[in-house]
């Protein structure tokens, strides 16, 4: 067995302890009496103290054993009694929690009985131990802040679902997440806890008291005059919520903050303690003292320069030592308390961890004189140690706990044989290492020193009308400028401190990435390839388990430390290939097996539905050949799948009777990262998973487990392409880089897929508070500066509130620094852009293989989006998008897949087409990302139109219609504003109503639109069709929505109208207004689509556009209509239905069609439009304001009606003249232009002159005349070969959908004009 890492390679077998038959040549290593003074000067007596060197009795390698047994029994006798049972506690040594009795609700503990997880509503557990008499603590690492109550209780507790600790009169608990103590009722107490924070619960039954202590510091005393006496015990008790977690600490390891007079539940072991120490103190000898053989003297040196050299006198000194300190570095205590010490006093000295190699060297004496059992065991107590250490330390201005830890983290994983060792069993097998790249956020500013460290904070005081943020720096004054100079000064220092964790962190990554360190087997990369695989698969794999995953806030730092790591490792190995700025994943990953991808979604659909529809593509693109065995087997795979999603959706109570429970691997524990034991009230059971985690989800035969893949497996060989077999012409022959690496890229956008997204959207509420408070405390500077002097009640409420907003600020600004410079930080800003520039290179490169694409999973096009909202969404205002290198090319990038993929026949995914669909309607948006679609070329632009003007049947039309939409805003009447302008006249002063974004229209798309439609009359008219017809559906629903909505409000008895119906409702009148827009857009942009009757379906189109209008005008200005009453009942989440969006959109129709055309075509749409049985002038009036009972005559083409009583007056009796006002576009002038207004006039007398000749000039029409379906129009057309006869609207409009008669069911062949015959 060989040694690497500290320099000299040694066997274990060449160093034997002596025996009689070694004495001579053994004590012939170097003289017997220089032999002699080493011994005496690494193993000193305490008893006989200072002798003199010729008096002391000589001592050799025979003697030292004997010697040094003495020693380590001096004082054991005295120690022994520390051991005994202590009067005042009953039960077992160790004290571990009651997995058998003592617990109620269903949970989740560790296989060391210490870490505990919460699975149902709230669960009770208690410990095997109890006290009567004493002064006793124990310890809880707090691994999640959620609802949880610890304390004691007594055995007659009894707990439920409902009541835990401290809810019953003998049991009394803490609780950080509401800041209370309980014992059946609750008073506040304590300060809040976090995640990462120790509690200590110390009672006290002599004076009967019950504290307890937040990372050392003492809350007070909770409770007094506590229940004792004869009969009463007290267990230490937990009650916990649903996936909340703690560890506990009854003193298997030592307490982090112990409390002079309190003893811990569980015994230290003080006798090994005491060895251990001795022990220690010998190898610190022999480290300082080296032997000068040639001079015959002994010599003092500094330990750090001590080197194992091979000498035979030392390494048996040395063996003497490690045959009695190995046993005791097998235990927990003892490897926290003596060994981590030692270790970390090394590098208490500072400098580079390369610097120190002592730590090298002492790894290099554990694998050679330890068995391997105790050097493994050793090594994975001491790993836990400095895990939980880094985890739980407190956060200090310099983060000085955290760098010593990961210091010695470092150090360790240097030592080759020990980083593979504790890759292969430990960091993922065992440990949560992604702690180890996590920096916690402190939840208490004080406490963490962010005061010192930032002693001035600041925040935006100018914000524009629509609440945002003005950052303009000419705005400030010279104080604001100074405070925020030293903020910002302030967060350099913070951020500064950090990168130095960061960088340790990286360091521990970059050796875990390790391709070379090949000399004692398997390099580290690889190893930590596999298990990071099968890290992404426990996390992929339950979705539907949250206690199972990982925690998000570790998965973003893992994240960003992982792509620094791969980056470095990627750019020191490419001095030929590409750069990492040029990463991506090649397609041949998805779909030659190499790779398993889970149960993650393909855009073409399942793995095994493709394998069989794409498999001759994959042979004659990727020589690739699918075995028929193999397409069955996964066939058989996805059944057994859908039955174990079926069994997964049970509940988890009858799950656990049988046991089949997945087991979850990112339990709270501090100590392990793995939980075997599932407890229940109903049932305890080991957990035994129906398929272990160790074997992929799908038995594949071309692909191997995860965790036996070898360097050759995945790198290659000659003739073996390795991850990346199956090649496509598309491809380079040679990799772009270690195939490794493009594995580790290609889980990396997997692992921002899983949950880091979210994350960064989560961390955002802080900046969303700042700026709420800081508007919250300058509209309360204002009112006090406007606060009249009468009154100083209210100055005294104001100044309080202003007190209390600046306070929270003050805490929030410091927070934020500390968010910004872990999550938000310029460096953090590049990696996600990285990210999505990966995300575009692999998407285009995938696109390229044709029918291949299908494969690619659809997280890479989620990832693209996600990221590109991150960027644009999360890091500013800190940080812009416009600073990034590459910007406006990677812009355009993602613009020409979103145009190509949103519409895209091989993705089928319904998730993932809404998805690219939304991603393209927020791209249009904004004026940046605007022009970005614009740049691409303008094949994929006319494509990408003509895909949006798809007739809307048979697919989500919504986001289609609003990107049409957003094209078309700022060039429609009266549409160029970014807040609805009905809202701003009712509640100008609220800041907090709905916004939309500025108009950026584009003449480019709008212009390519219109060729489309111009030219391919077919697709204009089953696109208009379908407009049409999502409008009739559209407002039909809102109306009858808001029908509904009266009724309950004119109901006497309280009524409560369902936010859902209320959303709906407000989604439908949108929908039609937006719909109404692009009928807008249309006919402005095409007009001769309605008004040229040359073309197939003009004249049908115009009539049921026509007829739409005047329904809508009808319903929207009828006097004291059902639109006004719901209107005036302003319910919350009806804002944006009012008069002047809709109405608006219909303006811009007629004033287009009635205006802006030939004369031809006025003369068409007017005729249409009068003709319409619908048709009611004063509604055209309304939009004017006027309609009194002289202009009120309704018009049709048969006769005049009557009008209306004047507008406002019906409302009068029940509304004030205030409430009640009459809509005209005259009392818009921000919104409507002077000449719009004036076009609208030239309309009103138009057709207030052409209904004046309409109805003189019109003769009355005979009933048989009249067509039989809709008694509106005359018949004036024949049907063949039946010879029925109706109006040619009804029956266009009737073969849309339906090629029978409506009389006899006949097919119609044909469709003549019809004139009435002459009279005779």
């Amino acid at each position: 067995m060989s040694s690497k890492g500290g320099g000299t390679a040694l066997t274990r077998r060449n160093y034997r302890l002596a025996s009689d038959t070694d004495k001579p040549k053994a004590t012939g290593i170097v003289n017997e009496k220089l032999l002699s003074d080493y011994l005496h000067q690494v193993f000193p007596s305490t008893k006989q103290g200072p002798v003199l060197a010729s008096l002391r009795k000589p001592l050799g390698f025979q003697d030292v054993g004997a010697h040094l047994e003495s020693l380590l029994s001096e004082g054991e006798a005295a120690e022994d009694g520390t051991d005994r049972p202590v009067e005042g506690r009953l039960g077992p040594q160790p004290v571990v929690l009651d997995h058998t009795s003592g617990f109620e609700g269903l949970l989740f503990v560790d296989d060391d009985l210490l870490g505990v997880i919460g699975h149902s509503n709230f669960s009770s557990i208690r410990a095997s131990t109890c006290i009567y008499k004493g002064r006793w603590a124990y310890e809880v690492l707090i691994s999640s802040q959620g609802l949880m109550q610890i304390g004691w209780c007594t055995l007659t507790c009894r707990f439920n679902q409902e009541e835990g600790v401290g809810d019953t009169p003998d049991s009394y608990a803490y609780d950080g997440n509401r800041v209370r103590k309980w014992n059946v009722t609750t008073t506040n107490y304590g300060k809040s806890w976090a995640a990462g924070d120790v509690v200590s619960c110390l009672l006290d039954l002599d004076q009967g008291t019950i504290t307890f202590c937040l990372n050392g510091q003492s809350l007070g005393t909770a409770f007094t005059n506590i229940k004792t006496g004869p009969g009463v015990a007290y267990f230490p008790a937990i009650s916990l919520s649903f996936k909340e977690s703690v560890a506990f600490n009854f003193g298997s390891r030592p307490l982090r903050y112990p409390v002079d007079g309190y003893l811990p539940l569980q015994n230290p072991p003080t006798s090994d303690l005491t060895k251990a120490h001795k022990l220690l103190g010998y190898i610190k000898n022999v480290l300082s003292t080296s032997i000068d053989a040639q001079e015959d003297r002994l010599l003092e040196q500094d330990c750090s320069v001590w080197r194992l050299h091979g000498e035979p006198t030392v390494l048996i000194t040395l063996a003497h030592i490690f045959n009695r300190f190995a046993p005791l570095m097998c235990k927990v205590y003892l490897v926290e308390d003596v060994l981590m010490n030692f270790l970390l006093g090394i590098l208490e000295g500072g400098g580079s961890v390369d610097e120190h190699q002592l730590i090298q060297q002492l790894l290099d004496l554990f694998w050679v004189l330890m068995e391997d059992y105790e050097v493994s065991e050793c090594l994975k107590q001491l790993m836990m140690s400095l895990l939980r250490a880094y985890r739980f330390s407190p956060i200090i201005p310099d983060l000085g706990f955290q760098i010593h830890y990961l210091r010695l983290t470092t150090a360790i994983l240097h030592h080759e044989k020990s980083r593979k060792y504790l890759l292969n069993n430990v960091l993922f097998d065992v440990l949560r290492s992604v702690v180890f790249f996590y920096i916690k956020t402190p939840l208490r500013v004080k406490e963490a020193g962010l005061e010192e460290l930032i002693p001035t904070t600041w925040w935006p005081t100018h914000f524009d009308k629509e609440g945002k943020d003005e950052r303009e720096p000419e705005d400030e004054s010279a104080d604001e400028r100074l405070r925020r100079r030293a903020y910002e000064r302030g967060c350099q220092r913070l951020k500064k401190r950090i990168e130095v964790v960061e960088e340790l962190q990286v360091q521990i990554l970059k050796l875990l990435l390790n391709s070379k360190d090949k000399t004692t087997g398997e390099a580290s990369r690889y190893i930590f390839l596999n298990k990071f695989r099968k890290f992404l698969q426990e996390n992929a794999s339950n979705r539907g388990h949250p206690t199972a995953l990982c925690p998000p806030e570790y998965m973003v730092c893992f994240l960003h430390r992982l792509i620094t790591a791969v980056r470095a490792s990627w750019d020191d190995g490419s001095r030929k290939s590409p750069s990492s700025e040029e990463a991506y994943a090649p397609p041949q990953l998805f779909y030659n097996g190499k790779v398993d991808y889970f149960d993650l979604q393909r855009l073409g659909g399942l793995l095994s539905h493709l394998k069989k529809t794409l498999k001759d593509d994959l042979a004659s693109k990727a020589n690739i050949l699918i075995d028929p065995a193999e397409i069955s087997a996964a066939a058989m795979d996805d059944l057994d799948e859908d039955e174990e999603s079926g069994a997964a959706q049970r509940p988890f109570g009858a799950a656990a009777v049988g046991g089949a429970l997945a087991r979850p691997s990112w339990l709270s524990s501090p100590t392990l990262g793995r939980a075997n034991r599932f407890l229940s009230t109903a049932a305890v059971s080991l957990m035994t998973p129906r398929r272990p985690l160790s074997q992929p989800e799908k038995v594949k035969i071309r692909t191997l487990a995860v965790e036996q893949r070898t360097e050759e497996d995945i790198e290659g060989s000659h003739g073996n392409d390795g991850l990346l077999l199956g090649r496509p012409l598309e491809e380079p022959h040679q990799p772009i880089a270690d195939k490794s690496l493009l594995e580790i890229v290609d889980g990396i956008v997997m692992m921002y897929n899983l949950s880091v997204h979210q994350q960064l959207g989560k961390m955002v509420v802080v900046s969303d508070d700042v700026h709420e408070y800081a508007v919250a405390l300058k509209d309360t500077e204002e009112k006090i500066a406007r606060c009249p002097a009468s009154r100083p009640d209210i100055l005294d409420e104001l100044q309080k509130s202003q007190k209390v907003f600046a306070e929270k600020l003050n805490h929030l600004c410091r927070r934020l620094a500390w968010i910004n410079a872990t999550i938000y930080s310029k460096e953090k800003m590049l990696d996600v852009f990285w990210l999505l520039c990966v995300c575009i290179r692999t998407v285009e490169h995938a696109d390229a293989t044709g029918s291949l694409f299908a494969f690619a999973p659809e997280f890479y096009l989620s990832v693209a989006m996600n990221a590109y909202s991150a960027l644009k969404n999360y890091f500013s205002p800190a940080n812009s998008m416009e600073e990034l290198p590459g910007y406006d090319e990677t812009l355009t990038q993602l613009a020409a897949i979103l145009a190509k993929h949103f519409a895209d026949p091989r993705i089928v995914g319904t998730d993932i087409k809404d998805s690219l669909m939304q991603a393209l309607a927020s791209y249009v948006c904004y004026p940046q990302s605007l022009r970005a679609v614009e740049r691409i070329p303008e094949e994929q632009r006319v494509a990408m139109m003509r895909n949006l003007l798809a007739p809307y049947e048979q697919r989500p039309w919504a986001q289609t219609n609003w990107i049409l939409v957003r094209l078309w805003r700022g060039c429609g009447f009266g549409y160029r504003y970014t807040r609805l302008p009905h809202l701003l006249k009712t509640k100008p002063e609220d800041a907090n109503l709905p916004s939309l974004q500025k108009p950026c229209p584009s003449l480019l798309l709008q212009r390519h639109m219109a060729e489309l439609l111009s030219v391919d009359k077919e697709m204009a008219a089953s696109f208009l069709n379908s407009v049409l017809n999502q409008l009739n559906w559209a407002f039909s629903e809102f109306i009858g929505m808001i029908q509904e909505i009266q009724q309950a409000a004119e109901r006497p008895e309280r009524n409560f109208v369902d936010t859902r119906q209320l959303k709906v409702c407000a989604t439908c009148f949108d929908l039609s207004v937006s719909l109404l827009r692009v009928l807008e857009m249309t006919v402005t942009l095409v007009p001769e689509i309605f008004l040229d009757w040359s073309r197939p379906s003009a004249e049908l189109l115009l009539r049921r556009l026509a007829q739409l209008l005047n329904q809508v005008l009808n319903r929207v200005t009828a006097e004291k209509n059902l639109f006004d009453r719901v209107v005036n009942l302003r319910l919350p989440g009806l804002e944006s239905v009012d008069h002047y969006p809709i109405l608006v959109a219909v303006t811009g129709i007629l004033v287009r069609i009635l205006v802006d055309g030939d004369r031809q075509g006025v003369s068409r749409a007017s005729s249409v439009l009068l003709s319409d049985p619908c048709f009611q002038l004063h509604s055209i009036q309304h939009l004017l304001g006027e309609g009194g009972p002289a202009s009120a005559a309704s018009v049709t083409s048969s006769t005049a009606r009557p009008g209306g009583a004047p507008l406002g007056s019906g409302a009068a009796a029940t509304a004030g003249p205030s409430e009640r006002k009459h809509f005209s576009l005259h009392a818009y002038t921000d919104y409507i232009s002077e000449e719009e207004k004036q076009k609208v006039e030239l309309m009103l007398t138009f057709l207030t002159e052409e209904s004046k000749q309409a109805a003189a000039s019109t003769a009355p029409t005979s009933e048989d005349d009249l067509c039989p379906i809709c008694y509106a129009h005359s018949i004036s057309a024949v049907f063949k070969p039946c010879s029925h006869k109706s109006c040619k609207a009804c029956i266009n409009q009737h073969l849309m959908n339906n090629k029978d008669c409506f009389f006899c069911k006949a097919t119609i062949t044909g469709v003549e004009d019809y004139s009435k015959p002459a009279a005779c």
